[in-house]
């Protein structure tokens, strides 16, 4: 038997269209970042380091594509990597950046470039899955630093992460959180994906999904506590425009996650 230690594994940190909180939050694993690296070893993160390899094997993108540059890195580092994570809401969904495909195209490249707007590389704005396969999607505004050290243990166990998969609403029970909808307030709750512990809603603000929607929507029950409350359906919409503009309202309110 050799006696050379099996290499860690090697893990590349991408960003392409966003505010980079979600890469940011990695390095918020303070307390954690070292024991991390003595089971993987981190090859390229612009954020944290200076040399960069593209020798990876999982690599984890925060951001979404709104640029052909963006899509053409996004294809390479999928082609590169043998297990890909969409980190946080605009890689996983599109996120806020996907608000500008709601406007017209022309007159958002003026109002951002101004006079050089020709010249600049801007397409619609498109969650990852849009251009290539994705093993993983961490969600969150930013992504949870719990949840990202889960996802990486279950990885480098060879384990599927476990990523909630249940309302808002559940978590706001548990928290024993005054419903907003008795507040007269729009809360995409009922429909939104868990695991922030229902942290807008315990201090004042809204759920408005930017974990994305579940994957089994009860529309019905839904339906209910709108009506219940004066409100519509399309005014839940709305809402989750903010986050999930990307999908077809139509097949959204159907449970397509």
């Amino acid at each position: 038997m050799s006696d050379q230690k099996m290499a860690k594994p090697r893990i590349g940190v991408f960003s392409l269209t966003s505010c980079e909180g979600c890469s940011l939050q990695i390095l918020n694993c303070e307390d954690e970042i070292l024991d991390l690296l003595t089971h993987v070893d981190i090859v390229n993160f612009r954020e944290a380091i200076d040399e960069r390899s593209e020798d990876y094997d999982i690599a984890f993108i925060d951001g979404a594509i709104s640029t052909e540059s963006d899509a053409e890195e996004t294809r390479h580092i999928r082609s590169r990597a043998k297990i890909l994570v969409a980190i946080g809401a605009c890689a996983c969904t599109g996120g806020l950046n996907v608000l500008k495909n709601y406007q017209d195209p022309q007159q958002v490249r003026e109002r951002v470039y101004g006079p050089d707007s020709e010249w600049m590389d801007t397409i619609e704005a498109q969650p990852l899955d849009a251009v290539v396969d994705v093993d993983i999607k961490l969600p969150g505004c930013p992504m949870s630093k719990e949840e990202f050290l889960q996802v990486v243990k279950a990885v480098l166990m060879g384990k599927k992460p476990t990523i909630p998969d249940y309302p808002v609403c559940v978590q706001c029970k548990l928290r024993e959180t005054v419903c907003l909808f008795h507040r007269g307030q729009i809360c995409l709750g009922p429909i939104a994906r868990a695991g922030c512990d229902a942290i807008c809603p315990a201090y004042g603000g809204r759920c408005v999904a930017c974990r994305g929607l579940i994957s089994d929507p009860n529309s019905n029950s839904a339906k209910e506590v709108l009506a219940e409350h004066g409100m519509t359906v399309e005014q839940l919409l709305e809402e989750f425009r903010l986050y999930n503009g990307y999908y077809d309202v139509a097949k959204t309110a159907e449970g397509t996650p």
